[in-house]
């Protein structure tokens, strides 16, 4: 996990969906800036990419594929 795959899966869902990189940034990191920030250099914790990756995947277009390379985290009890 790294901040290009980050990036890579917000693009993919922004382009897909339709919507802008920062409303996808609000609605996954609660940062309208957390992307464009990402883009500019800066990094964010295991943590806070931990649950990026899993904001993803609960809630990735089920038309769009999930990008090559990218473990995909197991769909939790809820969401199965």
């Amino acid at each position: 996990m790294n901040t290009e795959t980050l990036l890579a899966l917000a693009k993919a869902y922004a382009s897909h969906t339709g919507l802008k990189l920062s409303t996808v940034s609000t609605y996954a990191a609660g940062d309208g800036k957390f992307f464009a920030n990402l883009e500019d250099g800066a990094g964010c914790t295991l943590r806070r990419a931990h649950n990026l990756l899993k904001w993803f995947s609960s809630n990735w277009p089920h038309d769009l594929k999930w990008p090559q390379g990218v473990q995909r985290p197991p769909k939790s009890k809820e969401a199965a």
